[in-house]
């Protein structure tokens, strides 16, 4: 099998097989998201929301409540709470592992509180607090994710270089100092951050070389759903790029990614499965 060797992803409740590519369902509670905010902004929307991702075979559930688009800027902390802590109630119960897309640690755990199994930060557990509520749960699962600069101004001065290697250096880093916390290495995936104070080629420099970053030796998450790079290589407005965005997800998939997190659930699944039919007859690499 051309596929990584199978391996387990430790959360709260389940440990996640990742021997087959997992499709995480994003559930934006905010008025304010890039692509689809205000559509899931209550809790009920959103717990419908969930519902529905479910049937159309996300594996993962990813509620955010702060939008971290370009230019976004910060919101407090009551507010998030408010947005996300009812959905994150209703969600643990429907059977399948939820992640809390955050970096404050307050809402981490909030959410470790009621249930939540996995943490999903885009500043990596870089701010006040947030490792130590990751370290002291004992099983959460955690996604780090690569970001150059902060939301409100990152794309206004993005990477410089070759953003291959300094995305390696940082997402190995992160995982070591957190295992020097005492976090088990199987709770630990990390995520390129594509997006995240990167130029449209350095985006694309990450998906054609997204094997070297395997070097970090723990899953990769890939997250390109209607990222601004695919609007720029295609032309498409973001409610157009579920095609670019399929797309890209597969690719990710093909240059090694176990988790992909989109918002087109279905259409997602549905193309994975054409490339697992694919992955299942590849002749076995026999060792020389």
């Amino acid at each position: 099998m051309h596929s990584a060797p199978s391996t387990f992803w430790q959360t709260s409740r389940f440990a996640i097989d990742l021997a087959q590519p997992q499709v995480m369902g994003i559930v934006n509670v905010t008025p304010d998201s890039f692509s689809d905010g205000g559509q899931h902004a209550g809790p009920h929307a959103a717990l419908r929301h969930c519902e529905q991702l479910l049937r159309d075979g996300a594996h993962i559930l990813d509620i955010g409540g702060e939008s971290t688009r370009p230019g976004s800027p910060p919101l407090p902390l009551q507010e998030e709470l408010a947005r996300v802590l009812p959905v994150l109630r209703e969600g643990v119960r429907l059977g399948v592992p939820v992640s809390v897309d955050t970096y404050k640690s307050a809402v981490m755990q909030a959410a470790l509180d009621l249930g939540a199994d996995i943490v999903n930060d885009i500043w990596a557990l870089r701010q006040s607090g947030a490792a130590d509520v990751v370290a002291q749960h004992g099983s959460c699962g955690v996604c780090l994710m690569h970001m150059h600069g902060e939301p409100a101004t990152m794309q206004l001065h993005p990477m410089q270089a070759d953003a291959v290697p300094q995305v390696l250096h940082f997402l190995q880093q992160s995982a070591l100092d957190l295992q020097g916390l005492g976090v088990d290495s199987a709770r630990i995936v990390l995520d390129p951050g594509i997006g995240f104070g990167k130029t449209v080629e350095q985006n694309f420099a990450l998906l054609a070389r997204q094997r070297e970053l395997l070097a970090a030796g723990r899953p990769l998450l890939a997250g390109w759903s209607r990222k601004s790079s695919l609007g720029a290589v295609s032309g498409l407005d973001v409610g157009q790029r579920l095609l670019p965005s399929v797309a890209a997800a597969l690719l990710a998939v093909e240059q090694g990614a176990r988790i992909v997190r989109v918002h087109d659930v279905r259409e997602t699944v549905a193309a994975l499965a054409v490339w697992q039919a694919m992955d299942a007859q590849r002749p076995v690499a026999t060792a020389h």
